[in-house]
């Protein structure tokens, strides 16, 4: 059956895209190079980072969704969206060699009339740099006049539900005409489409937004440090400051800042966003702040870190998923690996964990393990903890998450 649209890349963005427009009515094909996350949505399996379900990967095939490696399938769709990975490279600026691979896949089979779009975080100027100078060259067509060329951001919010329908979408395509083009796509199942002045503009949009939640993480992660030295209750002054009708959002410090939007410090001949760089610096140093605290706490009550038994709650980069994509957790194990800790954790999303390729022990019952624990750190608030039954059981608390009952458990 030939599709309407082909998703290009099944990670945590390309999915969901591909769920909600099956769930519209848009034949979709979804493509990857690797064929493990083929096989296991053709077996009807869920990502392991939880981002999908098993009932709603069953309902996407039964809606007629396929998942392929076969690069064939992406010159038979009238829409083509890039969802390909840009980790962080040495440099620290993005790496853009999966975008690169995919605009070449797509453009040795691109048909005139087809509207390609680009999700996936980028540079500003990539578009109608790199993407389109690569599917030009391999295609022998001209973008703007053969086919339609736009950049529309990712906003995906793992673990929420419902899916994109009520996140506003931002377009910026190279002309007028292809900024229509993506709208009227979009707009088959997305509530609201805004319209950017170009791709440069869409582009910019995603750099904003996520350096913006990294910053603001950043000055809450220093408020932080500085409130413990001081003897102040942060989460009773952020609680005190969210009720503030203007001028002010609430953010909330942790032990690391985890997920898939990166800080982007690097713009190449641009040079780095000097603010965006302090903020990575800050957020890195959380990890080694948490030991630190962890160890003074043990200090205090009389016990060393050597030797200790430390048990970690949650894992993950976020509460009630099993993504542990950037999770400060690996850190903090492996710094009280460092110290002589014995180390074990306990996670109802994650069944085994390895911190430096060493399997790192898993408690089963978790009162019974915080009861036996030197330490209990919370380094996520998943919602099945019982914190207040925790602070009970705990021979000594941590809460990295403000989640615990003033009074119950040190906070940081």
């Amino acid at each position: 059956m030939p599709a309407d649209l082909a998703v290009i890349g099944l990670g945590h963005h390309g999915l969901p895209l591909a769920q909600a427009a099956t769930a519209a009515g848009v034949a979709t094909v979804g493509f990857d190079t690797d064929p493990r996350p083929v096989a296991e949505l053709a077996a009807g399996r869920p990502p392991v980072d939880g981002s999908l379900t098993a009932s709603e990967i069953r309902r996407m095939l039964s809606g007629g969704f396929r998942a392929t490696t076969s690069p064939v399938e992406l010159g038979r769709v009238r829409t083509a969206v890039l969802c390909a990975p840009t980790p962080l490279g040495p440099d620290g600026a993005l790496d853009l060699t999966a975008v690169a691979d995919a605009a070449r896949a797509l453009a040795a089979r691109l048909r005139p009339h087809t509207t390609v779009v680009l999700e996936s975080p980028v540079p500003p100027g990539t578009t109608e740099g790199l993407l389109r100078e690569l599917l030009e060259d391999g295609s022998g067509l001209r973008a703007g006049r053969d086919f339609h060329l736009a950049y529309s951001p990712g906003r995906v919010d793992p673990g929420t539900r419902p899916g994109p329908a009520g996140v506003p979408k931002v377009i910026g395509g190279l002309t007028p005409a292809c900024t229509e083009s993506a709208a009227a796509f979009y707009g088959r199942f997305t509530d609201k489409v805004v319209r950017a002045r170009g791709p440069r503009e869409a582009e910019t949009v995603k750099l904003l937004e996520t350096n913006f939640r990294h910053v603001n993480i950043a000055l809450v992660n220093e408020m932080a440090v500085l409130c413990h030295e001081l003897g102040v209750d942060l989460w009773d002054v952020i609680r005190c400051a969210e009720t503030k009708p203007f001028g002010f959002q609430a953010f909330r410090p942790g032990p690391g800042v985890g997920g898939h939007g990166v800080p982007v410090e690097h713009l190449g001949a641009h040079g780095p966003l000097r603010l965006v760089e302090l903020a990575g610096q800050v957020n890195q140093r959380m990890p080694r702040y948490v030991v630190q605290r962890a160890a003074a706490l043990l200090n205090e009550h009389g016990k060393s870190a050597r030797g200790a038994r430390v048990l970690l709650l949650g894992i993950t980069y976020k509460p009630d998923l099993a993504d542990r994509e950037g999770s400060p957790a690996d850190e903090i194990a492996g710094r009280l690996m460092d110290l002589g800790a014995a180390v074990s954790f306990h996670d109802p999303h994650v069944p085994d964990w390895r911190v430096r390729d060493l399997p790192v022990p898993r408690a089963d019952s978790l009162y019974e393990a915080a009861a036996h624990a030197d330490l209990t750190v919370l380094l996520q608030h998943h919602r099945v903890y019982d914190l207040q039954g925790l602070a009970v059981k705990a021979q000594l608390l941590l809460d990295t998450r403000g989640a615990t009952p003033a009074g119950t458990a040190h906070r940081l």
